[in-house]
């Protein structure tokens, strides 16, 4: 007689490979065979719904059928093995970028990358954000040595084409008429304040600079790579870009 657990690894098997039962859902399960096809198409269906909820942009870059017919192979390749279906999709813009299927325009898979972003820094933990009035506290010799965190909402993604007029425009009005991307590598940062996703294009400096912070680099090794000179300019840009970064609450307090 069949153990429960081999009875339920049979029906997964069967559900996951889009076949009939095997012999190890012997009697009431094989005899159902309509029942099976049931649980496969909403097994699929759940999953697609799970990828155009994650990628909602895409899908409308992609249309209706060329998106189903996307999530389709993806559940073939990646079927489901975490317990939150919030993840599905983590390794769609891998699968993008490696596709030998030519896309109908490369920037696709940076529309894609911005998707998931915005949906990592919903998701995120919350922190408290590092204010004016504390930095402004510190010691002047605090500061080179000073330590920033970024919130944990922040992400940085590397972009190669300049999707963010797109996503805006397809995110408000999914029918709307758009302009094909320029190539533009950049970074763009994504970060969550209260129950609202902002996000702003950044060069290629600023995102070096913001990713140094994320890997431990003190207040001086930021400002030498934010200013490539020691200039009267240089300095006065730093300490522009450190008040952008406090306004928009991108640091964390300690």
């Amino acid at each position: 007689m069949n153990s429960l657990a081999t009875i339920e690894n049979g029906l997964q098997a069967a559900i996951l490979v889009d076949a009939s039962a095997s012999d190890l859902l012997a009697g009431a399960a094989q005899r159902s065979a309509r029942g099976l096809d049931v649980y496969r198409a909403a097994y699929r269906a759940r999953l697609t719904a799970a990828l155009r909820d994650n990628f909602p942009v895409l899908l409308r870059a992609l249309g209706d059928d060329a998106f189903a017919a996307l999530a389709s192979a993806y559940i073939d390749a990646h079927p489901s093995r975490q317990r939150s279906i919030r993840w599905f999709g983590d390794s769609l813009v891998d699968d993008l970028s490696r596709t030998s299927e030519p896309l109908p325009h490369p920037a696709l898979v940076d529309l894609a990358r911005m998707d998931w972003a915005m949906r990592a820094a919903f998701d995120a933990a919350d922190a408290p954000c590092l204010t004016r009035h504390e930095l402004i506290a510190l010691a002047p010799e605090e500061w080179p040595n000073r330590r920033y965190r970024l919130v944990p909402s922040l992400q940085m993604v590397d972009l190669e084409w300049r999707v963010e007029p797109v996503w805006h425009a397809l995110n408000n009005d999914p029918g709307v008429a758009t302009e094909a991307p320029q190539r533009l590598a950049h970074t763009l940062l994504v970060w969550r304040r209260k129950l609202d996703c902002l996000w702003r294009s950044a060069d290629n400096r600023e995102g070096a600079a913001l990713r140094a912070l994320a890997d431990g680099a003190t207040f001086a090794e930021c400002c030498s790579l934010l200013a490539e000179d020691g200039d009267a300019a240089a300095v006065h840009s730093v300490v522009a870009v450190l008040g952008q970064w406090l306004d928009e609450g991108l640091l964390a307090r300690d």
